[in-house]
């Protein structure tokens, strides 16, 4: 039995050996777990009934933007609308929240990627956060197709994408079975040569070298998992405190019970005790 403030699962993929699935840790307030082992197992976790800002520790009734009180919701530039739409950032208008928060994290390499989730997907990550973003969405392939030097950038770069391709998994789809292996570098280039012109003018915008075309492997990924639920059923801490069932694969952020599915990441900081 352990027992603490849940954060979201960390992954440890093995790039040497690509056979391996990736190796789940459910992070439990200063322990972690190791998940794969309950595979095939009866796990429950409970709800205690308490719940804590993940930024000042404050008691919550109710969780924002993954884990934090209202307050720090409002005032922390983590929790700012520019961080799920990049483009929108307005550091540069002298209205970022956390300026130097800001430094640090957004005026940094990030990169635009292609996966395969759901289907094919655009998205955006930090340098520091591959292949772990990827891992996070449930992919099982992925490739890189730009670096960029800001998320500003990598916000508008991602825009260019959007009329021909989706930014978003659709996380029903991604649980109940693997997509096929696509062919990610050839769709990349396919991709690039339709958007030729859009993306010159997006470079154009920036100084020389801000926006570099990158042709990198594909890297798969495996995960856990005995079956694929046939029909998706959510746990919800908030509804019924109790989840219970056997484990049979995880994903993305989720747990996959044969009693149904819970987003981990969705309840950050809620007080959970675990039995195994």
């Amino acid at each position: 039995m352990m027992s603490g403030h849940l954060k979201k699962m960390r992954a440890e993929l093995d790039l040497t050996d690509p056979t391996k699935p990736v190796e789940y840790f459910l992070p439990l307030g200063e322990q972690e777990l190791p998940l794969n082992q309950y595979i095939g197992k009866v796990l429950k976790l409970e709800f205690g009934g308490v719940i804590n800002c993940q930024h000042c520790g404050k008691k919550t009734k109710k969780s924002f933007s993954q884990g934090y009180c209202f307050p720090c919701m409002r005032k922390l530039a983590q929790c700012d609308m520019c961080i799920m739409k990049p483009e929108t950032c307005h550091y540069h208008e002298g209205t970022c929240r956390e300026p130097e928060w800001g430094e640090k994290n957004c005026f940094v390499p990030h990169y635009v990627y292609l996966s395969n989730t759901s289907g094919l997907k655009v998205g955006i990550t930090r340098h520091t956060q591959i292949p772990t973003r990827w891992i996070d969405q449930g992919a099982t392939q992925a490739t890189i197709m730009f670096k960029v030097n800001t998320r500003q950038q990598s916000g508008f770069v991602e825009m260019a994408f959007k009329d021909l391709i989706a930014d978003k998994t659709n996380w029903r789809t991604m649980l109940k079975e693997n997509q096929a292996d696509r062919g990610l570098l050839a769709e990349a280039k396919e991709l690039k040569g339709k958007l030729q012109e859009n993306m010159s003018q997006v470079i154009q915008s920036f100084p020389a070298d801000d926006i570099e075309e990158q042709v990198n492997d594909v890297l798969s990924i495996r995960y856990p998992v005995l079956e694929f639920p046939t029909k998706i059923k959510s746990h919800n801490f908030d509804k019924n405190p109790v989840v219970e069932g056997m484990l049979v694969g995880i994903k993305g952020q989720y747990l996959m019970f044969d009693t149904g599915v819970i987003n981990i990441r969705k309840f950050t900081s809620y007080d959970v005790r675990v039995d195994g």
